[in-house]
């Protein structure tokens, strides 16, 4: 409750305020006194309220009652009992050395079983253990006397869907299993500047070989690697890992990639639609227009142009004779690539050709690729090839002084350079494709801008074979 003497104080305030409404309302219009009266009725209502508020309890006299309780101790004896009973096993982690032994790798993880060494070298599976590449992460775990208990580490199989080799002991006896790595994906962005090679580059930057290659696939239509690089070109790259337990397990798909050669700059990003029925996908454009163009720049990776399309004094013949064709020289037996979808309309042998294939192409192109070492597997007449599929092997046949592969680049029968002609690229995204490639395309541009250095050449259409 209030004080008695606010209560007081605010009902004699709140009574002069009636008494004083009361003179005027009678003195007044009806309208007047009808705002009046109600006035007077919420007055009084708040006097009454006031009157009825419960006031804020006073806590300095309230009781205080103290409650103790004893709680029991723990029984630490019985702890120590419990933990001396259970079986205490110990886990070892080493790394996979160059030279190692069975013996050696099991002496350093602290196995000292030789039920399970007998057991590692005779198992179909479990000997894979000993097939691990150096650096690959294994973990023992093993118990006081040694005997081995689990023994695990990822295989070496180079599937996109990896497996754990898990050696373990169960009633005494071992048993392998390979059973599916849960792995890690990321997405990781280098850049690197060309001093001397590509894969010098690459290495520097701390770049897999295998992203490396893809960075040559991507852009071969646009950059000879073999000619072309200068010093001082610049790349950027972003692609996938996959990680286990912090170890890298594989790696993934190039996203995007942007190369600045000789003042010119090609970008390409990675885009599979989710929406596609035929699933896969391409490199396109910032702007989404398909990299794919119809011609390889090279048939063969990483090759020098040994003899260029040109009138040369020929080295066999010993006269001057139009070269018809770009030769690229290269080891024997380095794999030769169609250069583009088409049907074989020759395999065998032609005069200074050696062997050789030639291949049609829509719209009157043909390909042809002489002095072979020898043919791929299957191949003949009439038979469809896809562009990049394997034709051949190089070789020195036919009118040749060392191991090369002579490309010729024919239209309507035709010979013209195959290093300069225009080839057009293949269809670009539209509609919803093209919505949902804007979105992945956008966090590609942020993540190459990030990449970027000042200074950098305008960008340039790239094509992707």
């Amino acid at each position: 409750m209030f004080p008695q003497d606010k209560l007081k104080h605010l009902s004699s305030l709140c009574f002069s305020v009636l008494q004083s409404c009361h003179h005027k309302v009678a003195a007044s219009s009806p309208k007047t006194r009808i705002i009046g009266a109600s006035a007077l009725f919420l007055a009084a209502f708040t006097i009454g309220a006031a009157g009825f508020a419960p006031a804020e309890p006073d806590l300095r006299d309230a009781p205080v009652n103290p409650i103790s309780k004893e709680l029991a101790l723990p029984n630490l004896q019985q702890q120590i009992s419990a933990l001396e009973e259970r079986s205490q096993y110990y886990v070892n982690e080493e790394k996979v050395r160059s030279g190692d032994t069975l013996a050696t790798l099991l002496n350093r993880l602290g196995v000292d079983d030789d039920e399970a060494t007998a057991f590692i070298k005779s198992d179909t599976l479990a000997r894979t253990v000993m097939q691990l590449r150096p650096g690959k992460r294994v973990v023992a775990q093993t118990d006081d006397n040694g005997e081995l208990v689990k023994l695990s580490a990822t295989l070496d199989d180079g599937s996109d869907t990896p497996k754990n080799l898990v050696i373990s002991r169960h009633d005494g006896k071992l048993t392998a299993q390979a059973q599916p790595a849960v792995l890690e994906r990321r997405v990781e962005m280098r850049a690197g500047i060309i001093f001397s090679s590509l894969f010098a580059a690459t290495d520097a930057a701390q770049i897999p070989d295998a992203i490396a290659m893809q960075l040559v696939d991507m852009f071969a239509t646009n950059i000879n690697f073999a000619s072309d690089l200068r010093r001082g070109d610049r790349f950027n790259v972003v692609y996938e890992t996959y990680y286990q337990n912090g170890d890298l397990v594989r790696t993934g798909r190039v996203l995007a990639g942007e190369f600045d050669n000789a003042g010119n700059r090609y970008q390409a990003v990675w885009f599979s639609d989710p929406a596609s029925k035929t699933g896969g996908g391409g490199y396109y454009a910032f702007d989404g227009k398909s990299l794919k163009k119809a011609f390889l720049k090279s048939p063969l990776a990483f090759t020098r142009i040994s003899s260029g399309f040109s009138m040369r004094l020929h080295p066999i013949l010993g006269k001057w004779k139009q070269h018809t064709g770009v030769d690229f020289a290269a080891p024997t037996g380095t794999p030769i690539h169609a250069a583009a979808d088409g049907v074989i309309d020759f395999v065998g042998q032609q005069n200074g050709y050696g062997n050789i294939v030639v291949i049609k192409h829509w719209g009157g192109y043909s390909t042809a690729y002489g002095h072979m070492s020898r043919f791929a597997p299957n191949i003949k007449k009439g038979m469809k090839v896809s562009q990049n599929d394997v034709i051949g092997f190089v070789g020195m046949t036919g009118w040749a002084t060392g191991p090369h592969l002579h490309y010729e680049f024919r239209v309507n029968n035709q010979p013209r350079n195959p290093l300069s002609v225009d080839v057009p690229n293949t269809q670009a995204l539209t509609g919803p494709q093209l919505q949902r490639f804007r979105s992945v395309a956008a966090d590609m541009q942020h993540r190459m801008a990030m990449l970027r250095v000042p200074g950098a050449p305008d960008v340039k259409l790239a094509t992707i074979k």
